[in-house]
């Protein structure tokens, strides 16, 4: 026998074992499969069947030739934006809002669920979490509504401040303030949501190990340190990745609903030029050249940041 038709069995006899386990598999969990046919028709629908429509970034689309016949023109619509003067403006808040967000919302999940598990009253700790959780709930457009009144001239921060000797200003009209007041909405309206998977990761913890820990003499930093954080550090890193993943998607609708054109310096991110022209403005090849870039950015990262996880922890998402 050959070594060809010796690696022919091989490669035979692993695809049939691999059948077979997936048979028994669907046998075992076949509920969960069916259950999985909505959410898998879902993305297939909604996010791979459009992704056709991407083509367009390389075309000089017209609505009348549609997306077969419009012309293609390579990669003029990305040269236009590497050459235009919002590049640079755009990346570099897109990448100060998405970093300044990583950097106080991500810790602050974390926190809030240590806390929350070294409260010991019951029913507190379910009010903290309910108050905590609501903001999550509430829409998006009424939070912005919120916001415009609160940092209005005559809103309720000014009203506190006054009392100070600060003079009332419009906060939304300032450049200087936009970042520190979307990410600090950011942050209080998803830190009970987020820190929800964290609350799961250490109702894992064995107890006995709190246990043994005790009797050793470790109080409770010491226990945090060596048993708490350990525990949930597995989650902490897969956390971790995804939001670097996501790192230059920031969400547009926030951004439209907040900043006007006395804020665009600070303000103005990749996702909302991409609304202005792609909605606003109808050029819609040169808007999802630019969508697309952001995307192809992202995945680089999110892989990168899977590599460098995997090389140091051994903890990854693939």
């Amino acid at each position: 026998m050959t070594q060809l038709q010796a690696n022919n069995i091989v490669t035979t006899k692993k695809r049939i074992s691999f059948r077979q386990r997936l048979k028994k598999d669907f046998r075992i969990n076949k509920y969960v499969y069916i259950m999985a046919i909505p959410m898998i028709v879902f993305f297939i629908l909604f996010s791979y069947v459009p992704m056709y429509g991407v083509t367009i970034a390389f075309k000089d689309f017209s609505p009348k030739l549609g997306i077969i016949n419009s012309p293609w023109i390579g990669f003029k619509h990305f040269k236009a934006f590497f050459n235009s003067i919002y590049f640079a403006r755009t990346l570099k808040n897109t990448v100060l809002m998405s970093f300044y967000s990583l950097l106080w919302g991500f810790p602050a999940a974390i926190i809030l669920a240590l806390l929350l598990n070294e409260i010991r009253r019951e029913k507190f700790k379910r009010l903290v979490q309910t108050v905590t959780y609501l903001p999550h709930f509430i829409s998006l457009v009424v939070i912005c509504g919120m916001l415009i009144d609160f940092t209005s001239t005559d809103g309720l921060i000014n009203s506190i401040l006054v009392n100070f000797g600060v003079e009332p200003v419009n906060w939304l009209t300032k450049p200087e303030w936009f970042r520190t007041i979307y990410i600090g909405s950011g942050v209080w309206q998803s830190i009970g949501w987020d820190s929800i998977i964290y609350l799961a990761a250490l109702s894992g913890i064995d107890p006995s190990l709190y246990e043994a820990a005790t009797v050793d003499g470790a109080g409770r930093w010491k226990q945090l340190l060596h048993i708490t954080l350990p525990g949930i550090a597995p989650t902490i890193v897969i956390m971790l990745i995804l939001n670097i993943g996501g790192l230059m998607s920031v969400g547009y609708e926030k951004i439209i609903l907040l900043y006007n054109p006395m804020t665009w310096e600070t303000s103005d991110v990749i996702s909302s030029y991409v609304y202005r022209k792609g909605l606003i403005g109808a050029d819609y090849s040169f808007s999802t050249a630019v969508g697309l870039l952001e995307s192809a950015v992202g995945f680089v990262l999110l892989v990168l940041a899977n590599k460098f996880s995997k090389k140091i922890s051994e903890v990854s998402l693939w």
